[in-house]
């Protein structure tokens, strides 16, 4: 499949930074042409409605998670490490459009790619671990290192650092070691 074009990019770019910045309301087909930089008329070439950004916002989700999840696969440390160090961090494109996504939840199409999502991170994790609360556990502190990570200013000690992350792995091996028996 040959790249998206550069414009369509920059409108779901555009689109998923005023999702995460002002919500959906805010998100309107002006807005979007706007803030990429494009016409409208530009925005309705790639974008003909509501819907196609939508469609073009799930299908964007699923290949990033695609990817992320062939990486968590694939990582040299393993999927748990992988999926906790990777929790640690809240800006990158992967995040922008996981972010994005979270705000459209009412939404069917992005519902059911959501919980794809989650449920292929679950998968992987439980691959490795072998018990399925034990990977709804790592899934939830992946959960906490993100919103710590994405909050730091909120918290009163904002070194929270690989160190840290470091620890939680070595934890979750002894955790795996003792639910294997």
């Amino acid at each position: 499949m040959p790249p998206a074009p550069v414009a369509r990019a920059k409108v779901l770019d555009a689109f998923e930074q005023l999702l995460i910045d002002k919500g959906e309301r805010a998100a309107t087909m002006e807005a979007i042409a706007a803030q990429a930089g494009v016409s409208k008329g530009g925005l309705i070439y790639h974008f003909g409605s509501r819907d196609a950004l939508l469609e073009g916002l799930e299908q964007r989700l699923r290949e990033r998670s695609t990817d992320y999840l062939a990486a968590m696969r694939a990582a040299p440390e393993g999927p748990v490490a992988f999926f906790l160090r990777t929790s640690a961090v809240a800006d990158s494109p992967y995040d922008h459009t996981l972010v994005a996504a979270a705000r459209l939840r009412s939404h069917p199409r992005i519902a059911e790619a959501s919980m794809w999502v989650q449920r292929g991170w679950f998968d992987a994790l439980l691959a490795e671990v072998g018990d399925a609360d034990l990977a709804r556990t790592i899934m939830l502190i992946g959960d906490g290192l993100y919103y710590n990570v994405a909050s730091v200013s909120a918290l009163p000690f904002p070194d929270f650092g690989a160190g840290t992350i470091d620890g939680v792995i070595r934890l979750m091996d002894q955790l795996r070691k003792t639910v294997r028996g």
